[in-house]
């Protein structure tokens, strides 16, 4: 570790957006999910089933379950059983199973078939929480919401780009769009996620490769990164 740089400590959390962000756009410029969908239908079936589980995990089952049912209105004609066998590898098959053909069918049933682009909508659908809408609402339909998932929340908080108060998802999602600037929050969502996805692990933080280590509020007084 180099010299503490006491100055960081002093930076208005205004400027420390600007310093955590600025070295994201030079070094990750373009970034994005690294889930593997063809449309909104199946980045909305891949969000659903990442959950708990892992994006390289998903990668491998879903050619195959895309492959049999590509859209709401193929999957909607499936039972969850019929889904097991393309699922069964991953996180909870069995809820995740009911939620997707439940999914399909509303889809079909209240939207013609296509996702919604707005977060009340995409919400109503079964098994889809607020993160997996942001997520499709930031993916897909290039609007500049904040997907809060427990890498978001965990370094949103090690970095102190929130405060302590922001103690729920949908806090730190607020006080994230309300601080980077809506070109850039659809990017953060992937900067962050990544960085405690790859970096600052949530047990076994990778200290000595994160660029931010000489300038982490874990070096203050008292803090629980200690």
């Amino acid at each position: 570790m180099g010299e503490i740089n006491y100055a960081f400590f002093s930076m208005t959390r205004k400027e420390r957006y600007k310093f955590i962000l600025d070295y994201f756009k030079e070094h990750q410029p373009v970034v994005t999910t690294q889930l593997e969908f063809g449309s909104a239908f199946q980045l909305l079936c891949a969000t659903l089933l990442s959950a708990q589980c892992t994006d390289k995990r998903i990668n491998e089952i879903t050619p195959a379950l895309f492959r049999r049912y590509p859209d709401a209105a193929s999957m909607a004609t499936a039972e969850p059983d019929d889904l097991l066998e393309f699922i069964h590898s991953v996180s909870y098959p069995n809820a995740k199973a009911r939620h997707l053909v439940a999914m399909a069918r509303k889809l079909v049933s209240d939207f013609g078939g296509e996702v919604p682009d707005n977060t009340a909508d995409l919400v109503s659908l079964p098994g889809v929480g607020r993160k997996t809408a942001n997520v499709l609402q930031a993916v897909w339909f290039g609007k500049a919401v904040m997907a809060v998932d427990t890498h978001v929340y965990r370094v949103a908080h090690r970095l102190g780009l929130v405060p302590s108060t922001a103690n729920t998802p949908l806090k730190v999602e607020e006080s994230l769009e309300k601080n980077i600037p809506k070109e850039d929050i659809p990017r953060a969502h992937h900067w962050l996620l990544l960085h405690g996805r790859y970096v600052c692990l949530s047990a076994k933080p990778k200290c000595d490769k994160c660029p931010f280590n000489d300038i982490c509020p874990k070096l203050l007084k008292n803090s629980k990164l200690s």
